[in-house]
């Protein structure tokens, strides 16, 4: 059975807080109660967190165990994308996307998993309904969301009897921006996505219900 989790005096570190998912995620965490750590690459963080840096989430431990005294837990809401066929997407942009998008949450896990087996907190990260559902155009970015969501699933066996909840989170497009400002190519036309507000509510609230995935239909 999934345990609730209060989130009240919680210390959370969100990566990517400010970005287009990053900073409602980090609004709501705060709406229940959480100190957020907001982690990243951009100005007006509090710590520095690069993804494609295997040694970022040994700062970030280190730096929430040292201001706030534990870390509870971490919310990867960070990521890049790229548009075009397999063929003509360049081979820098296939490495960039696996650094950042697969690479760097499985690093990130690995440095932060004894602070978080202190707390019995939790890993979150968002890998999106690419995940799930492949789509042309798309593949190297669908492949490096699907890597990440597959060692999500796999790490939260793993941690299971260190108590911490691992939960991989498979929204669909959401209005982030992020969509605008791909590595490569140009997105495709797309629907009206999702309001990023109501994404990062489903998100809390998973946390806080204990669930260890949340796939695109659940939004």
């Amino acid at each position: 059975m999934a345990r609730t989790r209060d989130l009240t005096g919680a210390i959370v570190a969100v990566v990517g807080a400010t970005g287009g998912l990053g900073t409602p995620i980090v609004e709501t965490l705060r709406s229940r109660g959480a100190t957020v750590i907001r982690a990243g690459r951009s100005d007006g963080v509090d710590v520095t967190v690069d993804l494609r840096d295997s040694r970022s989430g040994a700062d970030l431990a280190t730096f929430a165990v040292e201001q706030h005294g534990r870390l509870d837990g971490v919310v990867v809401a960070a990521g890049i994308v790229a548009f075009g066929d397999l063929s003509g997407t360049d081979d820098v942009v296939v490495e960039e996307l696996f650094l950042t998008n697969s690479m760097g949450p499985i690093w990130l896990a690995a440095r932060v998993e004894a602070a978080l087996a202190d707390s019995a907190g939790f890993f979150v990260n968002v890998s999106g309904v690419v995940a799930e559902t492949p789509m042309p155009g798309m593949v190297a970015y669908s492949a490096s969301k699907a890597a990440a969501a597959a060692a999500m699933t796999a790490v939260a066996k793993e941690w299971r009897r260190k108590k911490i909840t691992v939960t991989d989170v498979r929204p669909p497009h959401t209005e982030t921006g992020l969509a605008t400002r791909p590595l490569a190519g140009t997105a495709p036309e797309m629907p009206d996505g999702l309001a990023p507000a109501a994404v990062a509510e489903r998100i809390v609230a998973a946390i806080e219900g204990g669930e260890r995935e949340v796939a695109g239909s659940d939004f």
